[in-house]
Parts: C-alpha cells; structure tokens; sequence
C-alpha cells in the first residue's frame, strides 16, 4: 500500500530514502521480505542493485559455521546464474532471500571486487602465444614464477623469436 510518500511492507513502515539503505536492504535479505522489491517505485527500482546482494550477502559477522553457510549459499543462489536472469530484477531479488537460513538479521560486510593487478602484460601476452592450451590463471601464476629476463631467454632457446 500507499501513504503518500511512505510505503508499508509486511516488516513496517518506511520513508523512501531509508529503503534504499543497505542497513534495511540487509534487513529484507535476512528476513526472506519477498514483498520488498514489489515495494520500491519505479524510481526506486532504477537506484536498486540486485548485484549488492551478492557483495554484501555473502559474508556476515558471526561464528564461522553461519559465515561459510552464507558464502556456499550466495555461491549456489546467485552466482552461479544470476547474469542469466538480468533481465528479471524480480526473480533476482526472489532468488537472493532464499539465501538467509531465517536465522534473524546479521550484520553484513562488503566484499570489493577482485582489482586486476598490474603487472607483467607483455610477459603474460607472451606466456599465452608459447602455451596457448593454459588457462588464465596458469598463465597469472606462471607469470609470477618466471622473471622477464628468464622469459626471454627461454623464448629464445625455444626458437620463438623476441618481439622486442
């Protein structure tokens, strides 16, 4: 229902700036609020993200049993095919309650995403002409072992000739 510019789901009553909080956004995901993405207006539905849910509701403070539950839950309920599904916020937001045991609300933390590291480009485009069968994170690791120099000097004792 409406209230001028209030709305009420089945967990209260709430200003449209603090539904969009993450605090209360939390709150819904642990509390399996299914009603709460029919909830926000359009508008609102434009600043939502579904893929906070997954940064946010895969880690919690508490003991480590409730902690790996999430992870393992997030991983199965979301990631897995949460892209495949993008075009239907709803189904996403459905999917991501399913993921709190009903065990109360907990407080969440953000995990940032993984930073690409800057580093030896040149040695890894490299690295992926000599061993084209390696999968990226072969060549990542094999790129931290080995030195420019040793590179070098097995690409010319292999008989590929140096781009340099």
């Amino acid at each position: 229902m409406v209230f001028g510019s209030m709305r009420y789901t089945n967990f209260g009553l709430y200003t449209v700036s603090d539904k969009l909080n993450i605090a209360n956004e939390m709150r819904c995901f642990d509390s399996k609020d299914r009603e709460f993405y029919d909830s926000l207006t359009d508008e609102e539905r434009k600043k939502f993200s579904n893929y906070l849910m997954i940064r946010w509701g895969s880690a919690v403070q508490g003991p480590s049993e409730l902690q790996e539950y999430y992870l393992v839950a997030c991983n199965e309920r979301l990631n897995k095919h949460f892209f495949d599904i993008n075009r239907h916020p709803k189904l996403q937001w459905l999917c991501a309650t399913s993921v709190s045991p009903g065990m109360g609300n907990h407080r969440h933390q953000w995990i940032s995403p993984k930073k690409k590291e800057k580093g030896n480009n040149e040695g890894k485009k490299m690295l992926m002409e000599l061993y084209p069968a390696m999968k990226a994170d072969e060549i990542e690791l094999l790129s931290k072992l080995i030195t420019p120099k040793e590179l070098k000097e097995h690409m010319r004792d292999s008989g590929v000739a140096d781009k340099k």
